[in-house]
């Protein structure tokens, strides 16, 4: 076991820019903290190299922390690499698998449901969205071009440790609605428009994507032209619009033969 006292120990420096995406892209690690995500990542088949912690939060824990991976730091190193307005003050330092570092093709061979992430750009949104496909029994989640990085610590607080439920892919969203539609597995986009179908009239199945758009713009052009079908959700109230992910919830959750 290791202690780091000090915010200008070299090892911190390297873990604070673990908060950037240029520094993960350059070191192929990433950083998660809370109690709950740190237990989820011990638990999950992560490779993990350091976990961080400061003493008084080692005292609360009440889960096994591996000794030869502990290093035990002051309050001011735990608010330094925190992304928290109060940190907990417990963290894991875990390597991004090769696999997920790049974009990845299509392989329906895999069925199941699969949620395709449009350009969505809010950190809540997405982990909101790959906590329901986690609890709808999803078989994975797409993050398409201009989704936020699955690696941001925002987004890996977030997700809440569903992250390590469900397979999370980089992927180009054109190339796996092709395939999806190829192998005859439906792809649903969603749109306000005339022309779109009420997800209502929509046949239950297992076998399907389902693909949100960005917040402020909705799918792009090119996609909502090669699916499916484009679906819409009836708004009987006032409101504009629902939030997207409050629709991908409604969605997934309708579409899905649970």
């Amino acid at each position: 076991m290791e202690t780091i006292l000090s915010t200008q120990n070299n090892r911190v420096k390297e873990w604070e820019k673990l908060k950037t995406k240029k520094g993960r892209k350059k070191t192929g690690l990433y950083l998660i903290e809370g109690r709950h995500l740190v237990t989820e990542v011990l638990q999950s088949d992560a490779i993990i190299d350091y976990v961080v912690s400061t003493q008084d939060e080692l005292d609360a824990i009440n889960f096994e922390v591996p000794e030869d991976k502990l290093v035990v730091i002051s309050d001011k190193v735990a608010d330094r690499l925190s992304d928290t307005v109060t940190t907990q003050g417990i963290f894991a330092v875990v390597q991004i698998p090769n696999k997920q570092r790049q974009i990845q093709e299509p392989n329906t061979d895999e069925k199941g449901s699969w949620l395709f992430l449009d350009n969505i750009q809010d950190p809540g949104n997405i982990g909101t969205m790959v906590r329901t496909a986690d609890a709808a029994g999803f078989a994975g989640v797409v993050f398409g071009k201009g989704t936020a990085d699955v690696f941001n610590p925002k987004v890996q607080r977030a997700m809440q440790g569903s992250q390590f439920h469900i397979r999370l892919i980089l992927g180009n969203l054109d190339e796996w609605t092709q395939s999806f539609k190829k192998a005859q597995i439906p792809v649903y986009g969603t749109e306000l428009n005339p022309q779109a179908k009420n997800y209502q009239s929509i046949e239950k199945t297992n076998d399907f994507a389902l693909i949100m758009g960005n917040e402020g713009n909705g799918m792009s052009p090119e996609l909502l032209a090669q699916t499916t079908a484009n679906l819409y959700i009836p708004i009987r109230g006032k409101a504009e619009s629902l939030n997207v992910a409050v629709a991908a919830g409604v969605l997934m959750f309708s579409l899905k033969n649970i």
